[in-house]
């Protein structure tokens, strides 16, 4: 018989007024070079308290025993020790809320760090800014978005979540990303976004 305290769903991600999350599981085995990923289940509670159902990436056996979870990531993720019944081998597995950005066509897909430090690399090239600095705007943004809290969130709002903390990066790459999420045409354009730069600049950021 399992432990009562592996038939509950983390507190990390409750059923907060009735909205729907979806819910992914990556598995990283712990022993070898084995990953993989489950499927996601569109439902905010936790099948038989275990997360989702997860294949042994060993055996391939089609169920799982959660044997401890703990919280990870200042409380974005779950973290799951398993063991299969077939092989006994154990392998861990991480359960984060999943975000969607639903796109202009109406298509919708999770949102990605990766894909915002891609867009904002570009807009960086040949100027001076790290990685660290990337990765910690993008972490800014994702928690600008979730803190709308809603599942999912509109292609242009991460855009405009962007904006923000790269006009504090580095406004050359500023006033690139800007010319092409805000469709500049003509020099007008730039010398408006340049003023609004300058007015900034003025607005203290402190008494």
């Amino acid at each position: 018989m399992q432990d009562g305290s592996e038939n509950r769903c983390a507190p990390t991600f409750p059923r907060c007024r009735g909205i729907e999350h979806a819910w992914m599981a990556t598995a990283l085995a712990v022993r070898g070079s084995a990953q993989v990923v489950s499927e996601r289940s569109e439902t905010p509670g936790c099948h038989d308290g275990e997360g989702a159902a997860m294949h042994c990436p060993f055996c391939r056996h089609p169920d799982s025993r959660v044997i401890d979870s703990r919280e990870t990531d200042e409380g974005q993720a779950i973290r799951r020790r398993r063991s299969c019944p077939e092989c006994g081998r154990r392998f861990t597995t991480v359960e984060t809320a999943v975000l969607a950005v639903v796109k202009r066509s109406g298509v919708s897909e999770p949102f990605s760090r990766e894909k915002v430090i891609s867009g904002v690399r570009r807009a960086c090239q040949g100027r001076h800014v790290d990685d660290d600095a990337l990765n910690l705007l993008a972490q800014q943004v994702e928690d600008t978005v979730r803190a709308a809290g809603s599942p999912e969130v509109p292609s242009h709002d991460v855009g405009l979540a962007i904006l923000g903390p790269l006009r504090e990066l580095d406004e050359v790459a500023y006033l690139r990303f800007a010319s092409v999420y805000r469709s500049f045409s003509s020099a007008e354009d730039f010398e408006r976004e340049i003023e609004a730069l300058r007015a900034h600049r003025k607005v203290p950021t402190s008494r």
